[in-house]
């Protein structure tokens, strides 16, 4: 291959005997500009990946954290022998638990030192993880550019729709789902190998990995069904309203996107999420009462409670709300349960109902809404620039533009930058998002059992104790323990100054 400027694709349509002059400098350039961008990003990544590589090698446990820890174990110190009395019952309904490690009585500081070492080793496992998988990724993608994977692909999914009758102006549709087929198989192929070694190998290395091979493949056969039922009429109507609506089609596909998004967001938790996992009431009692009345306190119109068997897969921790309008549900992981108090649960919610009060996640919405429809907008403008395509490989001007192609390239070229900034924002306003939310749950009272249970949370991760800067500002949607707690500290002595 030709590595000499400007770069075309080995596989192009016309084998390369159409001449693929370009009338601008971008179109001249465009698979130069997009290597040069995505080489640009993954030197950076690969730089925070190096420095949080190194944060990992650290011995000494955090001097801020370990301040900051044991501020809050000596806060709860003289509430200790409540504490113990409220959760008796709990913990005998939890004895049997093979991978309960953390004691929910005893102060935090010790126990988190403990595990200092295996926190490290987990990160640093993962971390390396990342940067090979990266490094992976991104020769994958140099590669396909420079050889034409998209044409080449597209060309078969032509051959193969061909013995059906198929031809590209009649039935660009179905031709499109055959080429997502084959694309969805390739990534599929080669994700596999990184997914078995994370799961079998790094996760369940530390203790985490619940999964056996077979639900492991079952789960990715699940996903491969739902993908092609699911998937494949979106991308068939998306394609129809771009080919009905005319110049202004992205108005149109603006409104569709939005509905699809109400639907799966309805459909996600209450249909798809149950083919994985079990979700089952939570049983009455001091918890689901607690919880009943937060809700009520807050007008949250919350109408079911219930416990998933995270456990199934994994030893992680987590809790989710759902629902629209005045029907609104609460998941609670019965990993999460196993792990902190009822008390440390109720403060995790008010922090959960923080976002829910504040409208953090209609806002994470609309933005999500006002992104996509302006992706559309500009994506219509350069919907004809076939300039763009033929220096990717399509040059045959006798054969129509895929619109599946069309829109792949813009989202890789032009709009890969303004994505990459955006997402970056976002980050950063998560992370703005999350301090607020904190913030809420202290003004309930719940500011001590908040901390405490974001500590042993923490310590049953195994979350970053000492994450480096740079690496937590563009990586993190929540902000770093230790810094999360030094927030509610400050919040707390700033109410006793009140």
């Amino acid at each position: 291959m030709d590595f000499a400027l400007p770069l075309t694709p080995q596989y192009t349509q016309t084998g390369g005997t159409t001449a693929a002059a370009a009338a601008t400098v971008f179109g001249k350039y465009a698979v130069a500009a997009t290597i040069l961008f995505t080489l640009v990003v993954f030197l950076f990544e690969f730089f925070l990946n190096i420095r949080q590589r190194k944060s990992y090698h650290k011995t000494d446990f955090p001097r801020e954290l370990e301040t900051t820890v044991g501020n809050i174990d000596q806060e709860t110190k003289l509430s200790a022998a409540a504490a113990t009395t409220a959760d008796d019952d709990k913990k005998d309904e939890s004895s049997n638990d093979k991978k309960s490690k953390v004691d929910r009585t005893a102060p935090i500081l010790p126990q988190l030192k403990s595990k200092f070492s295996s926190a490290q080793s987990y990160g640093l496992d993962k971390i390396n993880f990342s940067i090979v998988s990266s490094i992976y990724a991104v020769s994958e993608e140099v590669v396909f550019l420079l050889y034409g994977f998209l044409p080449y692909v597209w060309d078969k999914a032509c051959n193969i729709s061909s013995n059906y009758g198929w031809t590209e102006t009649e039935n660009e549709i179905k031709i499109t789902l055959v080429f997502l087929g084959l694309v969805t198989i390739v990534g599929t192929i080669t994700s596999l190998p990184f997914e078995l070694y994370s799961t079998f190998e790094i996760e369940k290395k530390h203790g985490f990995n619940k999964q056996t091979l077979g639900l492991f493949f079952m789960d990715k056969l699940k996903g491969l069904v739902l993908s092609a039922v699911f998937g494949g009429p979106f991308v068939a109507l998306l394609l129809k309203i771009i080919f009905a609506g005319g110049d202004k089609f992205y108005l149109y596909v603006w409104a569709f996107t939005f509905v699809f998004s109400v639907i799966m967001m309805t459909l996600v938790p209450v249909v798809i999420m149950p083919l994985f996992n079990k979700y089952e009431k939570l049983q009455d009692g001091p918890l689901k009462d607690s919880i009943y009345e937060l809700a009520g306190k807050l007008s949250f119109p919350l109408t079911k409670l219930f416990v998933m068997d995270g456990s199934k897969r994994s030893s992680h921790s987590n809790a989710f709300m759902f629902g629209f309008m005045k029907n609104k549900r609460i998941v609670l992981f019965d990993t999460l349960m196993e792990q902190v108090s009822n008390d440390e649960i109720l403060a995790i919610l008010g922090h959960e109902l923080g976002h829910w009060k504040m409208g953090h996640t209609v806002t994470n919405f609309v933005v999500t809404q006002v992104y996509t429809g302006f992706m559309f907008y500009f994506f219509s403008l350069c919907y004809n620039s076939h300039e763009l395509y033929r220096a990717f490989g399509f040059d045959d001007e006798s054969r129509p533009i895929p619109t599946i192609i069309a829109l792949v390239l813009f989202t890789s070229t032009i709009w890969a930058p303004v994505d990459k900034t955006l997402s970056f924002i976002m980050t950063v306003h998560s992370r703005k998002c999350e301090f607020e939310a904190d913030e809420f749950s202290v003004n309930l009272g719940m500011s001590s059992k908040l901390q405490s249970g974001l500590c042993k949370i923490h310590l049953e991760n195994l979350g970053a104790m000492s994450p480096d800067s740079w690496y937590s500002t563009y990586h993190y949607s929540h902000p770093p323990l230790v810094e999360r707690l030094s927030a509610m500290m400050k919040l707390d002595t700033r109410k006793k100054l009140q």
